[in-house]
């Protein structure tokens, strides 16, 4: 049995795909001006990338900027480069298990996107020490940053406004669930949506960007107020299966089951699925993913990693006792077309879609010769972003969905 992560740790690529834009390191920009201020660009160089993305916003007053970067580049030069790029706005981001440009997935690239100041205001409240994590001092502080963000919009933009928060956590610090409901509770009726940073497939050194920095083991959250319509959503691509299982030994703290029915975990899965001693590697786990019921409805929990000893690492909590079954595919095209008509029907007519986009459902969507089909609805919809270890929705950390926020023109 090969496990998942039996590969070299740096270098792990996720593979292009027919409809899906990978051009390497070409020196190629993406601007789109006519809305959000969207710009992609396969510049090698960190200087020259930021570079280009100054050029695309000069002249245009931002509310601040949110940026999406390959884990490819040198993150100390990025961040050199990035903090200079808007220093009276606020800039915060992350590194990417992949990024969606204005064509579609695409690889090695720096997306960014700026909120017009004219309709925008953006605060960031960021979370350093992960570790150290403790919810009533967050409770307090996103509850008064979120009013004196509120009260500072209103009094630029007017009373008729729109409000969401945008989360950005490092994808490796196991600290997901707890922060998302402790931000969500303190929201209030504002919603929260985003992701867990990526390293592409290397699970081995992922950053959140704020205050001009790359920074391991945290979290930012920014709170976007606007004067156009904004509307979050989360769609997931599969159905319950009939075959259920339990986890009947794990280790919750690291996320890794050892055995599923008492028995060893990664073989009672492929058992499970029908494939016993069949290739267990990324593009298998991602399209049979396992799911469990939790507060009424069925959400994935998406495999991270098969170990060498058989057990399985997951991405989302997980735990002794817990009942899974294997997910089902959908109709994954119809049911994003149904989804995005939704959005817009929330909006008007739609800016962009700013996603959170797990990397599982790219692997997938390579698996199944889908890579066209989904480029064309990304480019249709207007879909920039990136590819997460995890998203958040709410108050849930969920995995193999495609969550995102609209943005209405």
């Amino acid at each position: 049995m090969m496990a998942i992560n039996d590969r070299k740790a740096h270098g792990t690529q996720i593979p292009a795909t027919r409809g899906m834009v990978r051009r390497g390191h070409l020196d190629t920009t993406d601007v789109r001006t006519d809305g959000l201020v969207v710009v992609s660009t396969h510049a090698d160089e960190p200087g020259a990338a930021v570079a280009q993305i100054a050029a695309a916003i000069e002249g245009v007053t931002l509310a601040g900027g949110l940026v999406f970067c390959s884990y490819r580049y040198d993150r100390d030069k990025l961040a050199a480069a990035l903090a200079g790029l808007m220093p009276e706005s606020p800039l915060f981001g992350c590194t990417s298990a992949g990024e969606v440009g204005a064509r579609g997935y695409d690889s090695d690239s720096i997306v960014f996107i700026g909120f017009p100041a004219d309709t925008f205001d953006l605060t960031v409240l960021p979370f350093a020490d992960l570790d150290r994590f403790e919810p009533e001092q967050a409770r307090k502080a996103v509850r008064q940053t979120a009013a004196q963000a509120r009260d500072r919009a209103h009094r630029k933009l007017g009373e008729d406004l729109s409000h969401v928060a945008m989360v950005l956590v490092d994808g490796l610090s196991h600290r997901e669930e707890l922060l998302t409901m402790t931000a969500q509770e303190a929201l209030g009726e504002i919603d929260l949506v985003g992701g867990s940073s990526g390293d592409g497939l290397t699970f081995s050194d992922t950053g959140v960007f704020f205050d001009g920095q790359f920074h391991r083991d945290a979290a930012v959250i920014g709170l976007l107020s606007s004067s156009r319509a904004m509307h979050v959503f989360s769609a997931n691509h599969y159905s319950p299966g009939a075959e259920r299982m339990v986890i009947t030994e794990a280790n919750a703290e690291t996320r890794t089951v050892f055995e599923i029915n008492a028995a060893p975990a990664a073989e009672e899965y492929m058992r499970l699925v029908g494939e016993p001693g069949g290739s267990l590697d990324m593009s298998f786990c991602a399209s049979h993913p396992l799911m469990v019921r939790t507060g009424g409805a069925y959400h994935v929990r998406s495999i991270q990693s098969v170990n060498p000893d058989g057990s399985i690492t997951f991405y989302c909590a997980i735990d002794r006792g817990v009942v899974m079954t294997i997910g089902e595919h959908k109709d994954r095209i119809a049911q994003m077309q149904e989804a995005f008509a939704g959005a817009g029907a929330k909006v008007g007519e739609i800016d962009h879609v700013i996603a959170f986009d797990c990397v599982l459902n790219r692997i997938d969507a390579q698996s199944r010769q889908l890579g066209h089909q989904v480029a064309g609805l990304y480019e249709d919809n207007r879909v920039v972003g990136f590819n997460t270890y995890g998203e958040q929705f709410r108050a849930a950390h969920v995995n193999q969905t495609f969550t995102g926020l609209v943005v209405g023109r």
